[in-house]
């Protein structure tokens, strides 16, 4: 019989390279955008050539990435970069990161329940859950990054490693401003779980601390503005951190408003139901979800309720490692029925994958999923737009509708069409407007039709709609 170590290994490699594929296919089919694959594709690129994490803005200024989210660790992508210089890249590791999250997740099993066979299952069932799927072809945002390193810093927490926990929880926290929160969590799981009072309060501390710092003070001090360029999304309950503590006291009622919308409550469910509840049962370490499930349940923006976007990578660890518990739990109250509860976690994964993932393979199945189920498909139309981005200069700044920056992005100066600053080319999709691009008729078709009636613009290639301009001398 395989042991299931090897079977493990079987299935992390199956994801690794069964949704990194997916997810370059969706690169070449013009599927992602310069929101966000292009525009980290710049900071690497800026990164690895001497402009620490450069990036032009939304409104043709050069900033730092900083100023848009605390993520300094895709500084540790740039020796890759040197190798494979190409968006594709942050694709691949991205998917290969968020694989070796099972890793953890079977060691925390396989100690919690007993058996090599659980430890197998569960990080099966972490493989499988929609949530982490969604997160590897939702574009490329260095916060995934922050859901294998959270799972390991569970599991050395659970094992009284401190300094390998604080290696994993320090490197999570470069992914994203609010992570430490999520540290911060662990913190007080440990204190109580563990007993380890004192240490869990100093994690706790930190934790907060950082979040506090790099939310409060290193954002705001980069940002071309003043505050987080995000802080609008919080605008109901108070907008800035200050603003949501200060509304929680003034105004809870409104404050509870807004964690029970109809939208909320699904995707509350949509997160919970996969893993069958069973992250109920151990609510402390389930609780290191909270920070990033509250955050997205505040915001007014529709896209943080969902699982289809990167805005659970902070909560899947908390969720999958304290179903992991509340298995053992399960076990401990009914023990001759182990078995029955490893094939009904996984029944129900699956179940939930083929209603609620993103695999093409469920728009064939009965109720299964059809969302994004052609977006790796590359067409005709995709062919063109790459054959006519060529035209363009690999130095020359650029303005680019959305999905065309995202190809576009390898250079120091790129810009959001309609914005043109001293951009010398533009590159335009007629066809299939995306992400910030305005339909033709609107804002968008207005702009392009000025720049053609111009004359200062000359058509260079064009093809099924997809049209790059150059500035005349």
């Amino acid at each position: 019989m395989t042991h299931p170590r090897a079977l493990l290994s079987l299935a992390v490699a199956a994801f690794a390279v069964g949704m990194s594929t997916l997810a370059v296919l969706q690169q070449r089919a013009f599927e992602t955008g310069r929101f966000d694959v292009g525009n980290l594709a710049q900071v690497v690129w800026s990164t690895a050539n001497g402009r620490f994490l450069e990036i032009t803005d939304v409104n043709g200024d050069q900033i730092s990435r900083l100023g848009a989210h605390f993520d300094p660790i895709v500084v540790l992508l740039v020796p890759l970069w040197w190798i494979w210089p190409s968006p594709e890249l942050l694709l691949v590791v991205q998917a290969v990161a968020v694989a070796l999250g099972a890793v953890p997740v079977y060691l925390l099993a396989r100690k919690h329940l007993g058996s090599e066979l659980a430890g197998l299952v569960f990080g099966v069932v972490y493989l499988l859950y929609p949530p982490t799927q969604w997160l590897v072809v939702d574009d490329f945002h260095p916060v995934a990054f922050a859901t294998p390193l959270l799972l390991a810093a569970i599991w050395f927490l659970d094992e009284d490693r401190l300094l390998p926990f604080a290696v994993c929880a320090g490197a999570a926290c470069t992914t994203k401003e609010q992570i430490g929160l999520a540290v911060a969590m662990l913190g007080l799981w440990y204190a109580v779980a563990h007993g380890r009072r004192r240490a869990g309060a100093v994690i706790f501390g930190v934790g907060t601390a950082v979040a506090v710092i790099a939310t409060a003070v290193v954002v705001p001090l980069y940002a071309p503005g003043t505050g987080s360029p995000f802080e609008g999304r919080y605008a109901s309950v108070g907008g800035s951190p200050a603003g949501i503590v200060r509304g929680a006291f003034e105004h809870p009622l409104r404050l509870l408003q807004e964690l029970t919308e109809h939208r909320d409550l699904a995707y509350l469910v949509d997160l919970l139901a996969p893993l069958g509840g069973l992250s109920l049962l151990s609510p402390l370490l389930a609780a290191t979800a909270l920070p990033e499930v509250a955050l997205n349940l505040l915001s007014d923006t529709p896209t943080q309720t969902s699982i289809h976007f990167h805005y659970t990578a902070g909560a899947i660890p908390g969720l999958v490692a304290a179903a992991v518990l509340g298995a053992s739990r399960v076990q401990r109250r009914w023990p001759t029925h182990s078995r029955a509860l490893g094939t009904g976690v996984v029944v129900v994964v699956v179940a939930s994958g083929i209603v609620l993932g993103p695999l093409p393979i469920w728009a064939h199945v009965p109720f299964g999923s059809s969302l994004a189920v052609d977006d790796h498909v590359v067409t005709g139309h995709d062919r063109a737009a790459a054959r006519v981005l060529d035209a363009i200069p690999s130095d020359a700044p650029v303005s680019a509708t959305n999905t065309l920056g995202a190809h576009l992005s390898e250079r120091r100066r790129v810009f959001n069409f309609p914005v043109l600053r001293e951009a010398t080319w533009i590159a335009v999709d007629l066809k299939r407007p995306s992400y910030r691009d305005n339909p033709p008729g609107s804002q968008f078709g207005r702009a392009y039709a000025r720049i053609r009636r111009s004359g200062d613009w000359v058509v260079v290639r064009q093809e099924d709609g997809v049209v790059v301009l150059r500035k005349k001398a």
